[in-house]
């Protein structure tokens, strides 16, 4: 009885120490094959996301500056805020960071109904009543329509969301404008149906007459992805 009893302790004892060192082992194979298998950063890195390069992007990349902002302006309200956030952007860099205009890249995007104040006076001299009853916009001081590019006149102070810089003070700092080309074809088609024109004339009137330094861009929505993967910064404008 005494010898069984020795005999069940010693294989129990021997069972304990092979399954130990079978956990051991088993712990210890699974660490070196998560090791394994885990990628190294370096090849984690090379399979990182890259947006396709498109030659019709290229603009973005010529305006030289240490940091890349990119402004998106969708209202009228918001096309005022624009600016005015262009105009903070230079003079805080300038006070805090002791940084000059050229250092920053700023490039404000113009779409949707913040798109008609891309144009110039001549164009809202000629549609700037059907353009204000679209944008349903007005001139705070004559409660009208305007005849001009309000964001191109300091006159206006607190009534207006820029606060009195002008879109012509950011672009002499370096702000480049961005218009929405379906946003222009889309005011348009309403425009010239509201003065008894056609859509061609009007859009040509509206592309021949744009502030300096801007381009059109197919929709300004793509103009904003486009310009975060190449390393602008977003700033919505409203």
């Amino acid at each position: 009885m005494s010898h069984d009893l020795s005999a069940r302790r010693s294989f129990l004892s021997r069972m304990g120490a092979a399954v130990a060192a079978f956990g051991i082992g088993s712990a210890a194979s699974a660490e070196a094959q998560t090791k394994t298998s885990a990628p190294a950063p370096a090849a984690a890195a090379a399979r990182a996301f890259r947006a396709a390069h498109h030659v019709q992007d290229d603009w973005m990349d010529k305006f030289p500056g240490k940091h890349r902002i990119v402004i998106d302006a969708v209202t009228p309200h918001g096309a005022g805020e624009a600016v005015l956030f262009a105009n903070n952007l230079y003079l805080s860099h300038k006070t805090a960071y002791n940084l000059t205009d050229k250092d920053l890249a700023i490039v404000i995007v113009m779409r949707h109904f913040a798109t008609p104040f891309a144009f110039t006076d001549a164009v809202w001299a000629k549609y700037g009543k059907p353009m204000g009853a679209m944008l349903e916009f007005k001139d705070p001081k004559t409660k009208e329509a305007p005849s001009t590019n309000l964001y191109q006149s300091s006159a206006y102070g607190l009534e207006l969301p820029n606060l009195g810089t002008t879109i012509e003070d950011v672009r002499k700092k370096g702000t480049y404008i961005a218009i929405c080309d379906q946003a222009t074809r889309f005011a348009a088609q309403g425009i010239a149906g509201m003065v008894g024109s056609t859509m061609d004339a009007v859009y040509k009137d509206f592309t021949s007459n744009t502030v300096p330094d801007s381009r059109f861009v197919p929709a300004g929505v793509l103009a904003v992805t486009r310009a975060q993967e190449k390393g602008y910064t977003l700033i919505y404008a409203g």
